[in-house]
């Protein structure tokens, strides 16, 4: 087909849209965004949103169009699946928000990328190819060419990769395959309706019940009119292509809280997920083409924190590219801040889930000590995540 536009994302997901959008903000550029999907739109439930993010998503222009589909949850609560009994809380109130200058929030993954899109839309210089199954791409002099499933050619000025944990413009860098966690997960949403007067359903709280190689985490989402669950655990049989079944997870969590067994009968058994993430990596960029997102650091959802690292890549590359003449300089300057960030944010996500899952009873016991002693309003322990962005980016006012 021949030249697009001057940037090409590939991926239309959360990060991928971020990326056009801050692009587009921060320079004149033309982008084209590829998606494989029949059309543009966020699969799975619930997606929490920490500080870090709403700071990228008000920078981006979105940030008041998100809270209208969000809710604003008043703690962050750690339980025993077993017991009830709350291990360690955080409160997310006024403290919280004075600490890190944006809220902690909870919405829907489809609302959010409606959101994004909505905003790529009205832009007038991103536009939007869908049915796009992109092989690889490569650079001749100062031009980027993509090739898809039918071998067609789109070419542009660069190219940036947010294709997701089974990236292949991935496979430019590093020949690996994703890491197989052995968890599994189980999303969804159910009306509010179905859950009205029901008191084992707490609607204020992200609640996380944990357990040994287990956990379920539970908050309302779309204005409280949705309920999200996320039902996770190790599955012992991996070598099997059909593994963590709807077996597996009844027997998995015989046993637990009446809480927790109420809320699994809302779980829908159909669809489920099969955890992998990413080891870190040294490079992402060559030339005119880099990587973005789970494309370049896909990571476990312990800490809540892929879509986030999306969005602050997204706007560290937009920064960067209007900081720089070049591609090759800025995309350079993009990965020096943004690797060792997400390498930390990966490699932390993988310990915490060792932590919640612990089944080891001294070290269950060790943590949950540690945990007690731990005050709600000690927002010391969050602050890597949280408060890394304004650290790094500071508001010109």
């Amino acid at each position: 087909m021949g030249n697009v536009s001057d940037i090409i994302v590939v991926g239309g997901g959360i990060g991928g849209l971020a990326a056009a959008l801050s692009v587009s903000n921060e320079t004149n550029k033309s982008v084209a965004v590829f998606e494989q999907a029949p059309e543009f739109g966020e699969v799975g439930a619930g997606i929490q949103l920490a500080p870090n993010a709403l700071e990228v998503l008000d920078r981006l222009g979105v940030k008041e169009e998100v809270l209208k589909h969000a809710v604003l949850p008043q703690r962050l609560v750690l339980k025993d699946v077993y017991t009830a009994k709350e291990l360690a809380t955080l409160d997310l109130g006024e403290g919280f928000q004075k600490e890190f200058g944006q809220p902690y929030i909870v919405l829907h993954r489809s609302d959010l990328h409606r959101v994004l899109y909505e905003a790529c839309q009205k832009k007038g210089n991103i536009q939007f190819f869908t049915n796009q199954i992109i092989q690889t791409a490569e650079q001749d002099g100062e031009t980027a060419t993509i090739i898809n499933q039918n071998g067609e050619k789109f070419t542009a000025e660069a190219v940036i990769g947010a294709d997701g944990v089974k990236s292949n413009l991935r496979k430019l860098f590093i020949e690996d395959a994703p890491v197989n966690s052995s968890y599994v997960a189980y999303r969804g949403t159910l009306p509010i309706e179905e859950i009205a007067g029901n008191d084992n359903f707490d609607l204020d709280d992200v609640i996380m019940w944990v357990g040994p190689n287990l956990h379920l985490v539970q908050y309302p989402v779309r204005r409280g009119e949705l309920y999200n669950q996320v039902v996770v655990f190790k599955s012992y049989d991996t070598s099997v292509e059909d593994w963590g079944t709807p077996e597996e997870l009844t027997r998995r969590f015989e046993g637990s809280h009446p809480q927790v067994e109420n809320a699994l009968k809302f779980i829908n058994r159909q669809f489920r997920w099969q955890m992998f993430d990413r080891n870190p990596i040294e490079n992402w960029t060559t030339g005119n083409i880099t990587l973005l997102g789970d494309s370049g650091h896909a990571m476990l959802q312990y800490l809540a924190q892929g879509g986030v690292q999306a969005l602050e890549d997204a706007f560290v590359l937009g920064e960067k590219l209007k900081e720089h003449d070049t591609y090759e300089e800025a995309f350079k300057a993009y990965q020096e801040v943004r690797i060792p960030r997400s390498a930390m944010v990966q490699t932390t996500a993988r310990k915490w889930g060792e932590i919640i899952h612990a089944e080891d009873p001294i070290t269950i016991a060790l943590r949950n000590h540690i945990f007690e002693k731990h005050q709600a309003t000690d927002y010391n322990v969050v602050d890597f995540l949280y408060g890394w962005f304004n650290k790094n980016y500071t508001r010109v006012k």
